[in-house]
């Protein structure tokens, strides 16, 4: 891989017109593809094959005049001080603004709080029930103003009106000042990790072009592939931190090639050889680890991790082939001042005395003497932040984890006070008689084995399909819809029509949004065992060929556990118990959103292989030429600390930076992930990983003889390359070669 790897980066260096033209010209195709594609739709989180799904499946069927999953509202009229809604002048004015709603564009029914009974038992809250025939995304701007419209109208008239339901849901936008921000702090370490703007600004500019790239891609098959604005942030934000990193370790190791005598072209190819092959497999693992997400079976979840991959892809080819070629434009100004000075044109120095030893050396230095403490104190630190992760919760947002700025968390908080808390989570249970003799008598069982199951506060009337067959009811929970108990009430339904289900041959199905979200939490639950499994097992694998140990790869696996469950002990302490959340601006806790530990273990394995290969890669580099474990161990990090950590640092800035997002979703990720990237970078590969080698010794390389000739050499180090290439000619002068390389 080395050996081809470094042609790439010569051709790419040589051909750097080429190479720069062609990426300029996917640019300019992907954003004008972009501008011209139809904006894409927000999908409702579908789950097939469980119960709910089978339901609304079902209800389509059914019901083809009406859109089981199609966009809701609730106008929900509060009467002032000391009044009732159903006075006079207040009844006229609710009548009045639903009145204006009736006939409208898109409007399938309005329902009338007075005859639906839908007025509290105090007469101060009532609520209407405005059904669409189009999904959310597909509201017409018109039908939103017309809604809001209403509501005014009845404010007009002295009443508080809220306005609930998916109808004014709107779809997350960028451009928010915390992601400036993350951007900003990235730009900062990376001047300060390179020495040089010019460096740092062509790893910016690298990222920025794989991002808008994929940006674009995944905007301009929004429409044909379903792909909706969580895709496309995912993408961003993956986009740009591993674009950033990639960049940021193929200049560094360009530089070093440079400071060691190669020419530019030289040391652009040894750079894309090295360095470059540890992006390849690094890359490789994240986008195995997210298009590994598609097993779960939800396609919302197919679709971000094939959409993250897709951007992790374009981020590789760019750091193998932009990089590289961008060397060639700058020139000498990629290097850094010190470097820059050391070269001009007839200097001469004489012998520098070596600089004193980094930061990494030093600490590399002080974990080889303590490495069982250093071990214990990161072990332990990292199993504390973990244990709130044995009280993790899945669930999926609702009006209920909005701000209460917003109208749908005002009318959330309205409908519980007038009508109990389980109002807001209703549940949907379809019967399907078919197979039925007499419906009549089976409907009536339904309604009356639903109504005695405890937990029920009440139970609607059944409305049937035109053809007889199916019926539909609402039975409303006593309890709030991300409830434990309501929960339970969902099993206890399912359980109790069972055998309603074995008499009459009907079959009952529980759904709706809340019995949805249960259902789609508890198959992220059942499946973050085996999916985790095969991450785990896709990482010792793939460190076995790299590394040729079996050791290392356990270590790191048992690494990447420890901080992906610290990781899941930051989110149950920020969104469940509220640790910190005004600080990160989240105004209501609840359950963790269920896609989250699987998008987290997706993403953090790729991630942690990143810091995993770049990191030990030049201490098995050492290690082969000679070098005792313990010196190995100090020139990984003499050479890669610094590097690890620049990149670690700026990937935790850029997923920080999406905390400010109003979506509980994308908050969560961007929490979730810094915490796995601070965890994993600086505990488990800086502290954990020389502790666990400096034990290990020689152990730690070790392979069986029969894994030796069956695993292939992929020659991650570059080994090849110093038989290959011979050594060219030193452009740098003599005193400059012996200038201290990859110093921290």
């Amino acid at each position: 891989m080395a050996t081809f790897l470094y042609r790439i980066g010569r051709w790419a260096f040589r051909r750097r017109r080429l190479v720069g033209g062609l990426w300029l010209g996917a640019l300019l195709l992907a954003v004008a593809a972009a501008a011209l594609a139809p904006a894409g739709e927000e999908e409702d989180l579908s789950m097939p094959g469980t119960e709910s799904q089978k339901a609304f499946d079902l209800l389509d069927e059914r019901f083809p005049q009406s859109n089981a999953q199609g966009a809701e509202a609730r106008l929900v009229f509060r009467a002032p001080d000391g009044q009732r809604v159903t006075a006079g002048e207040n009844k006229a004015a609710v009548e009045d603004a639903l009145g204006s709603l009736d006939g409208g564009g898109q409007v399938a029914s309005t329902t009338d709080p007075y005859t639906t009974g839908a007025v509290s038992e105090d007469g101060t809250i009532a609520y209407s029930t405005i059904t669409y025939t189009a999904d959310a995304v597909d509201l017409t701007g018109s039908t939103k103003s017309a809604l809001e419209d209403a509501a005014s109208q009845a404010r007009d008239a002295g009443l508080t009106v809220e306005i609930g339901g998916s109808a004014l849901d709107a779809e997350e936008e960028l451009g928010g000042t915390t992601e400036l921000i993350g951007v900003a702090v990235a730009a900062v370490v990376l001047v300060l990790a390179l020495g040089s703007l010019v460096a740092a600004g062509l790893s910016l500019l690298t990222a920025f072009t794989g991002v808008a790239i994929a940006f674009g891609l995944v905007s301009a098959l929004a429409v044909p592939l379903g792909l909706t604005s969580t895709v496309a942030i995912l993408a961003l934000m993956l986009g740009l931190a591993v674009g950033i990193d990639y960049a940021l370790f193929i200049t560094s190791r360009f530089r070093d090639e440079r400071v060691q005598g190669h020419e530019p072209e030289e040391a652009a190819g040894r750079a894309v050889g090295t360095a470059g092959s540890a992006v390849v497999f690094a890359g490789a693992t994240v986008i195995i680890a997210l298009a590994g997400l598609g097993v779960v079976g939800i396609p919302e979840l197919t679709k971000m991790g094939m959409g993250g991959a897709g951007a992790v892809a374009l981020a590789v080819l760019v750091a193998l082939t932009l990089v590289p070629a961008l060397f060639g434009f700058f020139g000498r100004r990629v290097l850094s001042r010190r470097i820059r000075k050391a070269t001009r044109p007839g200097s001469e120095r004489p012998h520098p005395v070596p600089a004193a030893a980094g930061l990494g050396t030093r600490w590399a230095r002080f974990v080889l003497r303590r490495p069982v403490a250093v071990l214990m104190l990161a072990g332990l630190g990292l199993g504390a932040v973990a244990l709130p992760a044995l009280s993790l919760e899945l669930g999926l947002p609702g009006d209920e984890s909005k701000s209460v700025q917003t109208t749908q968390r005002r009318a959330y908080d309205l409908l519980s006070e007038g009508f109990g808390p389980g109002f807001n989570g209703p549940l949907t249970v379809v019967v399907d008689m078919s197979a039925s003799e007499d419906t009549r008598a089976t409907t009536d069982r339904v309604v009356k084995t639903v109504g005695g199951v405890d937990g029920v506060a009440s139970v609607g009337d059944p409305v049937l399909s035109r053809t007889k067959d199916t019926a539909v009811l609402t039975a409303v929970p006593r309890t709030a819809p991300n409830s434990g108990e309501t929960k339970d009430l969902v099993h206890a339904i399912r359980g109790a029509v069972s055998g309603v289900e074995a008499d009459t041959g009907a079959a009952v199905l529980v759904t709706g949004t809340t019995a949805m979200n249960i259902d789609i939490s508890e198959a992220m639950s059942d499946a973050l065992v085996p999916y985790l499994t095969v991450v785990i097992g896709l990482a010792v694998l793939l460190l076995a060929v790299v590394f040729r140990s079996v050791l290392v790869p356990v270590k790191a696996a048992l690494g990447f556990l420890l901080s992906v469950g610290a990781a899941f002990g930051v989110l149950v302490a920020v969104f469940q118990w509220g640790w910190a959340a005004d600080l990160l601006g989240i105004e209501q806790t609840g359950p963790v959103m269920s896609l989250m530990p699987i998008l987290i273990i997706g993403i953090v394995f790729g991630l942690a292989m990143d810091y995993e290969v770049f990191l030990l890669t030049r201490m098995r580099e050492a290690y082969v030429h000679g070098a005792s474990p313990g010196e190995a161990i100090v020139s990984g990090f003499r050479h890669s600390g610094r590097v690890v950590a620049a990149a670690a640092i700026i990937m935790i800035s850029v997923f920080a930076g999406f905390v400010g997002m109003t979506s509980p979703t994308i908050q969560t990720m961007g929490v979730g992930l810094a915490a796995a990237v601070a965890f994993d970078a600086f505990v488990v590969r800086m502290a954990i990983a020389p502790a666990v080698l400096a034990l290990l010794g020689h152990r730690a390389w070790w392979l069986p003889r029969i894994l030796n000739r069956v695993l292939p050499n992929v020659d991650i180090e570059g080994e090849a390359l110093s038989r290959h290439v011979p050594a060219s000619t030193a452009e740098l002068d003599p005193a400059v070669r012996r200038l201290p390389v990859g110093r921290d």
